[in-house]
């Protein structure tokens, strides 16, 4: 369902109108000159004629928008057939990078009596297609346009009968692949992993990639989010590999010849999008959470890795079973970590899969922070898979819910500042994408359901569930879940079923609040002033200054909070008109109001704060989220004297993030730590000691920043960390030092080292010292490094073989050109494109730069690009 504002166009200012006036106008003017030049006189239209014009211009453009409104309405899909069961047989042609399949779908009538069958079927070759029935087996008749196969089945069906289609098939998942979304960066449903073993260091794979719509790529289905089946996938593969699908191997078969069949059997009823499988050489690290086999699928060599980076997963598994009070839904759950994948993660049923990030060595997984995927991939399996949105219109019923779970994870394990740091992150997220873009939450006008994988869909669906339970209490929030889940479990879902759920629990209507988040756009900007005149009674206001022509006036729950004698106090108002005034009724003075000091609220807020104030915010909180806020908005604003009074407080912060940020605020300033030796000293000591490994390679950047001759023995104590991140930036603070030049040998150490914390240090220290006879190292660690690492190294490569052509500068061309062109990751791509620049005095270069950046799909890139390469042009 959709609800939308019709605009006034009789009450509004409607910029519209003015044209149209000034037209009758210039008409009337003209008639005008006529009579005067001694024409005929003409009747003038009169001010009711001139309104009815108006008004009949305006009805008819409102007639328009409305009539495209329905046209390009995407409702969730009809359901003429039931896929009750999916059987496929799959082998693999590796040169053609083609899939030879057998398939044989059970399938009924959904209500009506039906004679023709349409399934999704992209870039298939077909033979031919079997009816079954009762035993009875007869070809059919079809039309296929390479997306959609029509077959005409022998004779009318009805909701009584259920028959199998039968193919025999092959698939081309190459054929028209294209770009997908920021979110799903490829089309093509399955993936060919180095397919013919040419790539050095790189293993063969298969994997999938079903959402949206692209599982019909390599099996013919109803490709819709609101069919479910069961299913079983024979996969033929080499007796050397490793295979992973859905639901439980329950057979393998020996082929001879090298081969082996594996079946995978999913018992229960899941979406066509969800459908998976992965193939390679994997090694295996399994665990297992109250009976529930859990498996992590690596590359050989990287199993201790995966046991850190996957480490928490039983207690995930644990705990969001216990807050939903619904048990882990399936029989099974593996976490495979592939390379190349198109996405960040994807929550296959049963069988999640990762991006090669997660692929780390035992050392590399100290410093892991991926918790955050590995809760919501999980989460997915209620939200997304147990229970599915019926169509993409409702996507953020699985999107949000899946962002949401971040936020309960980190609450659950690391606590509350820990969450409340993420949700800030993500509603800065919707709100930088608000800038440009601001769409209803729950939409169906959409031309590509990839456009729906956006900031609205994740990051703002998050943050109104966190206002829900905030509203509504935890128990009511997740008492409702599990009604929710429970009532409408392996089955489909819109907005208004989960409305219906909590207002079941909480007996409250809701139609408000889903209305004004689920169903509109926009967000609240809200602006308050604080009247400390009589601090016994202090006084508020706040205005919603959103525009109501295309966005709601919310009914907002507003908390207010103060401190007296450190004793935290909170009073909370409802807030339901454009402009109102409260007064707090606090009896005891009140130096200073806190307005959503937990930053539980979606909303834009606008109060006039001093420095002062802020300095103040920083020593009263007992928020380490509150204690953030000051710390960073006193850095935006550079306010030198406040931070500085605050610094040493910052630095001994219980909340990590706060002492990050002091670091980081630090490096800028590192004239505080010579007016204050104590300061430097403490510094030192975080090096050291701080429990957070970000936090002490951020205290050595101070002190390399700072003085590193004199800090040469720390740097050489920790180097040798076992955390890469502190490590690598004691090495870094070994290659700044100037005074005392570092030992070569010492560098060449760790030369060798594939992580790009230390790499990057001995790439500086090769470069600023012109280092000869490094191009073969440079090379070879591009092919190594992936990921973030990749794209801070590029800059690196770049530089190298600017300075020394000589060393090779063609093979780090077409390394950035090959990684601008063909990199699944749009931050690669653009890291390329960056480090290309560096070659811009060469004219071939720039032309095959051009090249590439002509194929480019993704409309900030191809902005960002013509920028720089126009500024080229008009340079040479």
């Amino acid at each position: 369902m959709n609800q939308s504002a019709l605009k006034n166009f009789y009450f509004l200012p409607n910029p519209q109108k003015l044209p149209i006036l000034l037209l009758i106008a210039l008409m009337m003017g003209c008639k005008a000159d006529k009579v005067s030049m001694g024409q005929e006189q003409k009747h003038s239209p009169s001010l009711e004629t001139v309104i009815d014009l108006e008004d009949s211009l305006v009805f008819h453009s409102l007639i328009k928008d409305k009539e495209l409104e329905m046209k390009t309405y995407q409702p969730s899909a009809k359901k003429d057939f039931d896929i009750l069961h999916t059987d496929l047989d799959l082998s693999f042609d590796y040169g053609r990078q083609a899939v030879l399949g057998k398939a044989e779908l059970t399938i009924k009538p959904f209500f009506y009596p039906q004679k023709e069958l349409v399934l999704d079927a992209q870039d298939f070759e077909f033979d031919e297609i079997i009816f079954i029935q009762d035993e009875m087996k007869s070809p059919l008749p079809y039309d296929y346009d390479e997306e959609k196969i029509k077959i005409q089945l022998p004779k009318e069906l009805t909701r009584t009968d259920t028959f199998q289609i039968a193919f025999e098939y092959t698939s081309y998942p190459e054929r028209n692949s294209g770009s997908g979304s920021a979110a799903i960066t490829d089309t093509k449903g399955l993936y060919f992993i180095d397919p013919l073993d040419t790539i050095p260091d790189k293993p063969t794979m298969i994997w999938t990639q079903g959402e949206t719509a692209h599982n019909s790529k390599w099996f013919p289905t109803i490709d819709s989010p609101n069919e479910k089946f069961t299913q079983v996938i024979k996969l033929t593969v080499s007796d050397t590999l490793v295979t992973i699908g859905n639901g439980e191997l329950i057979r393998q078969e020996s082929l001879g010849n090298g081969l082996r069949k594996d079946y995978w059997e999913m018992k229960l009823p899941h979406s066509a999008y969800l459908a998976a499988f992965a193939i390679g050489d994997f090694a295996k690290v399994d665990t297992e959470w109250d009976g529930i086999p859990i498996s992590y699928f690596v590359e050989k060599g990287f199993e201790d890795g995966a046991g850190k980076v996957f480490k928490n997963t039983p207690e995930m598994m644990r705990f969001f079973s216990e807050l939903l009070d619904v048990r882990y839904p399936w029989p099974k759950y593996d976490q495979i970590v592939v390379r190349d994948f198109v996405s960040g993660a994807m929550e296959n049923t049963t069988a999640s899969i990762f991006m090669e990030e997660l692929r780390l060595t035992d050392r590399e997984a100290i410093d892991t922070e991926w918790d955050y995927i590995i809760a919501h991939e999980l989460f997915h399996q209620w939200f997304g898979d147990y229970v599915t949105a019926e169509s993409w219109a409702n996507l953020t019923l699985n999107e949000g819910f899946a962002n949401y779970s971040e936020f309960l994870w980190n609450e659950y394990k690391y606590g509350a500042d820990e969450a409340k740091l993420k949700l800030i992150a993500e509603t800065e997220n919707y709100f930088a994408e608000a800038e440009t873009k601001q769409v209803d939450l729950i939409r169906f006008q959409y031309k590509d359901a990839e456009d729906l994988f956006d900031s609205h869909s994740y990051s703002k669906g998050g943050a109104i569930l966190h206002m829900l339970r905030e509203y509504l209490g935890s128990e009511a929030f997740y008492s409702s879940l599990h009604y929710y889940l429970t009532t409408h479990a392996f089955d489909n879902v819109e907005v208004n079923d989960l409305r219906i759920a909590f207002e079941k629990i909480s007996g409250e209507d809701l139609s408000w609040f889903f209305n004004q988040w689920f169903l509109a756009k926009g967000h609240p900007e809200l602006q308050f002033e604080v009247d400390y005149s009589n601090p016994k009674n202090i006084s508020f206001s706040v205005r919603q200054l959103q525009d109501l022509s295309t966005t709601p006036l919310y009914k907002i729950p507003l908390v207010l909070s103060w401190y007296e004698d450190e004793k935290r106090k909170t009073k909370q108002f409802l807030i339901t008109k454009a402009a109102e005034q409260f007064a707090l009724e606090n009896d005891n003075p009140v130096e200073l109001l806190f307005i959503d000091e937990e930053k539980n609220l979606l909303a834009k807020k606008a109060i006039d704060v001093t420095p002062e104030q802020m300095r103040t915010q920083f020593r009263s909180s007992e928020f380490g989220i509150a204690r953030y806020e000051a710390l960073d908005s006193l850095a935006a604003w550079e306010a030198v004297t406040e931070l500085e009074s605050i610094m040493s407080e910052a630095l001994e912060d219980e909340f990590w993030s706060v002492r990050e940020s002091a670091i980081t605020i630090l490096q800028s300033h590192t004239e505080w730590l010579a007016h204050t030796p104590e300061l430097a000293k403490r510094v030192e000591n975080m090096a050291k000691m701080d429990v957070r490994n970000s936090v002490r390679a951020g205290a050595l950047d101070v002190l390399t920043a700072y003085s590193p001759d004199d800090y040469s023995s720390t740097f050489s104590l920790l180097v040798n960390d076992s955390s890469y991140l502190v490590a690598g930036s004691a090495l870094m603070g070994l290659v700044s030092m100037e005074s005392t030049e570092v030992d070569s040998m010492v560098i060449e150490k760790y030369a060798n080292e594939q992580n790009y914390h230390m790499v990057i240090p001995v790439a500086d220290y090769y470069i600023t010292n012109a280092i000869s006879g490094r191009g073969d190292w440079f090379i070879s660690q591009a092919n190594t490094i992936s990921g973030e690492g990749l794209y801070y190294y590029m800059g690196y490569l770049s530089e190298y073989f600017s300075r020394f052509p000589e060393e090779g500068e063609a093979r780090a061309i077409e390394f950035l050109l090959e990684k601008m062109k063909n990199h699944s990751r749009n931050y690669i791509r653009l890291g390329a494109f960056q480090g290309l620049l560096a070659f811009s005095d060469n004219a071939e270069v720039i032309k095959k730069i051009n090249e590439v950046a002509s194929q480019e799909t993704e409309s900030e890139l191809t902005l960002y690009y013509e920028y720089f390469l126009e500024a080229l042009k008009d340079e040479n």
